[in-house]
């Protein structure tokens, strides 16, 4: 049972009630307050003080300071008087329960509405970042693309320029050659070789045209043959097909449609560039270089939502896990990565790398030394020549020898 404190002094004016409590060597961590228009209390245990006030006082602005071993409470009147006494003086164990329960349920919904308001704020505060942010890549989106057109119509008009006067070259060039074969048809020197070249060229058309053009076949009759095919999705042949993949195919389809479908509602908030899975992983590459793991997981996380097919989506969230000491996600999204990244083909080796090592990584931190060495064996022999990574699977055998040999002294 609380000890109750009487030793406590107070004094007044007709505006203001000043209030002293002892704390007996209570540090401030221990100290708990609830404060309310008619109830106040003052808990460090074992010692305990209630006072049931004589008139509301105005809560909104009451304050208090903890030091020097005493609370000093400051808690102005609502109404301007002076109070006969500080506290009520009845005795009824019901009348006081009632003020006690009324202040504490004041004091949750207080502090309710204080977490709300501070949720909406950050919110709100997260919002506006969010969006300054994405202005602000706008703007220099905007000026790269300023700068790139300018460039562009610098460049047609030079090239139009260009153009212009090749064409006038060649016309110049052209009218210089006609007014020397005209020169040259007037004077009809013999021996002259600009007529001898005009007169082989006009023999050379002359016996063109007197060729005897060959007798050609009559044409062939024509026909139409009727040809059935049997419907279906894929434009290729039967033969050509591997049914079963097909219908796989189709399937996951199926299930990627009634996915986006389902989330339709919830992304309506999104603009066009929000739902590009691509500007969402570049997003997510940034924010994670820039050590903001928790916003590089957001994006990655709606990237995946967006299209969940895309391996480098989960094997980069699958890295922000790591860093946030999240490992049990982390060996997920591995997971779902390496699952994503087959059949095994050199294109894809660098991300098989990649996700082998985070998933042993994960392994190694949660102490999994066996199946964290089988990641990075899988990961070496993808590249073998990769010496840090040589030098972690070593560390790894070290470790697993060592637990071995002390189990054996044990």
């Amino acid at each position: 049972m609380p000890l109750d404190v009487t030793d406590y002094t107070w004094s007044q004016t007709d505006s203001t009630i000043h209030l002293s409590v002892p704390l007996k060597g209570a540090t401030v961590r221990k100290v708990d307050i609830v404060s309310t228009e008619e109830y106040l209390k003052v808990h460090f245990p074992p010692f305990l003080f209630e006072a049931f006030l004589f008139e509301p006082v105005d809560d909104d602005r009451s304050t208090a300071r903890i030091g020097n071993g005493v609370a000093v409470f400051t808690l102005p009147k609502k109404t301007c008087k002076v109070w006969e006494r500080l506290m009520i003086t009845t005795d009824d164990k019901e009348t006081k329960k009632e003020i006690r329960e009324r202040a504490l349920l004041k004091q949750q919904q207080k502090l309710s509405a204080e977490s709300k308001q501070k949720g909406e704020k950050q919110q709100a505060e997260k919002k506006y970042a969010l969006e300054t942010m994405m202005k602000l890549e706008k703007e220099e989106r905007d000026r790269i693309e300023k700068m790139k057109e300018a460039e562009r119509e610098k460049t047609t008009a030079e090239l139009a320029a260009w153009q212009l006067r090749q064409k006038q070259k060649a016309e110049e060039a052209q009218q210089k050659q006609n007014h020397q074969i005209q020169q040259a048809g007037s004077t009809d020197i013999p021996g002259n070789r600009l007529t001898d070249i005009v007169k082989n060229k006009q023999d050379h058309r002359n016996s063109k045209t007197k060729k005897i053009q060959p007798q050609l076949p009559p044409p062939r009759r024509c026909g139409n043959i009727a040809v059935t095919f049997t419907p279906r999705v894929f434009p290729t042949a039967l033969r050509e097909s591997l049914v079963p993949e097909e219908e796989e195919w189709l399937k996951k389809q199926a299930e990627a449609r009634r996915a986006v479908s389902a989330e339709v509602e919830e992304l309506q908030d999104l603009t066009e560039e929000e739902r590009n899975h691509d500007w969402l992983k570049q997003k997510g590459d940034k924010c994670f270089t820039n050590g903001d793991y928790v916003g590089a997981v957001n994006a990655y996380s709606l990237g995946i939502r967006l299209n969940g097919k895309i391996p480098a989506l989960y094997s980069n969230r699958a890295a922000c896990h790591l860093k946030l000491r999240n490992l049990h996600k982390a060996i997920e999204d591995s997971s779902k990565a390496l699952d994503l990244l087959t059949p095994a083909v050199p294109a894809n080796s660098a991300a098989r790398v990649r996700a082998s090592i985070r998933r042993g990584s994960a392994f190694c931190q949660l102490q999994l030394y066996a199946e964290g060495l089988q990641d990075y064996e899988a990961a070496l022999k993808i590249d073998p020549h990769n010496e840090a990574l040589q030098e972690d699977a070593q560390i790894i055998r070290d470790i697993i020898q060592g637990s071995a040999g002390q189990n054996e002294t044990q």
